[in-house]
């Protein structure tokens, strides 16, 4: 559902003042008003709208998540209810249509809600439900994408990124607009929340956006011709999977020419389905390859934490320890090792997070073996 005019129901906890609007007239001179209520494009019209909103999902008994604040859940087992917030969109979630059709008319009476029906289409994201399961798609942005950039007959590609190919920031000549390219990469950061085969080169490509070159860009026009070949394609939740946590977790060692730092890479599944993916540059320089995946170990583990906690406040409990599969030997040693020594006393302690949630029993670490060609 979508809330009409959500900002104008926020109420001003200071005092704020607005010059007159053209053509007001008043009989003194350099007169104001004084505000009582929050305005479209006042600095605490969204912040005000969130604390409203809050106030009212807390007041019938809905509990915030302290994993993501825009998740609100009340009730258990069948009474289960889940509500999801992106400023005035919403979607709700409940095994009872009867606790929807319930909260929809309390909405209504707060706000007056706009009801877009069963879930189908929510923030750039097309959902098609049926008994097997879930599927997410961004297909209608990915065309938008191609359409607004003049690829929307161009030839596809199989690759997203020309293989073994790394980009600079010294690579091309400069270009004299860079707006079009930043407003490209922008889009396609947001295509990755269902595309994750574009993630790494996309990632990649948004190291460049203050000086962006010729080469970048045919770089990012290749990643439109290989969506080209695929425009629907997305991420697919089964109805009958093993509500699970397990992850895989790898680092690309000084991959990086200009500041020989590391890449992290992991991928987080719920059963069978994937649930959370991730291509970033580690913040420091690795000094051995045992370090970089230690350090891709560590990130992998805060995900793991995070989701953990995601799926209690969805009243979904793990017993067993989550499985993370790595293929370095080395870093699984540094990681069950309490004694340091020349090799790891450098790392930075929060990297150990890895050992205090082995010991709390939060986690496993499995040996992933390296595929061979």
């Amino acid at each position: 559902m979508d809330i009409n005019n959500a900002f104008l129901h926020g109420d001003l906890n200071e005092e704020v003042y607005m010059v007159l609007p053209p053509g007001f007239q008043t009989e003194k001179l350099n007169q104001v008003c004084k505000l009582t209520r929050s305005l479209y494009g006042l600095k605490q019209a969204s912040r005000q709208w969130n604390a409203k909103l809050t106030a009212t999902l807390l007041q019938v008994g809905f509990k915030q998540s302290s994993a993501d604040p825009s998740l609100f859940t009340r009730g258990t087992g069948t009474e289960f209810i889940a509500l999801l917030v992106y400023v005035d969109d919403i979607l709700m979630a409940s095994s009872k249509l009867s606790l929807i059709q319930e909260l929809k008319d309390l909405m209504h009476a707060a706000f007056k809600i706009k009801d877009l029906g069963v879930f189908g289409y929510f923030l750039g994201m097309e959902a098609t439900i049926s008994s097997s399961g879930l599927n997410l798609c961004q297909r209608k942005y990915a065309l938008e994408i191609l359409e607004d950039a003049g690829f929307l007959h161009c030839k596809p590609v199989r690759t997203p990124m020309t293989p073994g190919v790394l980009l600079t920031h010294t690579d091309g000549i400069p270009l004299s607009d860079p707006s079009s390219y930043r407003r490209l990469i922008g889009r396609l950061l947001y295509l990755t929340a269902t595309r994750l085969d574009i993630t790494f080169v996309v990632h990649h490509l948004s190291q460049f956006v203050s000086t962006p070159t010729d080469k970048h860009m045919i770089a990012a026009h290749r990643i439109l011709r290989y969506i080209k070949g695929s425009p629907g394609q997305g991420v697919f939740y089964p109805t009958n999977n093993k509500l699970k946590l397990q992850a895989f977790s790898d680092s690309d060692w000084a991959s990086c020419s200009e500041t020989r730092r590391s890449v992290t890479g992991f991928c987080a599944f719920l059963g069978t389905s994937l649930i959370s993916w991730c291509s970033k540059k580690q913040a420091t320089v690795s000094k051995s390859s045992s370090e970089a995946e230690y350090r891709a170990l560590a990130m992998t583990t805060c995900e793991l934490q995070w989701l953990n906690s995601l799926l209690q406040d969805m009243q979904v409990t793990t017993t067993e320890p989550i499985i993370i599969f790595c293929d370095s030997k080395s870093a699984m040693a540094i990681a069950e090792n309490h004694v340091f020594h020349e090799r790891t006393k450098h790392i930075e302690i929060d990297c150990h997070v890895v050992r205090e949630r082995i010991v709390q029993g939060l986690i496993n670490c499995y040996l992933c073996p390296r595929l061979t060609k």
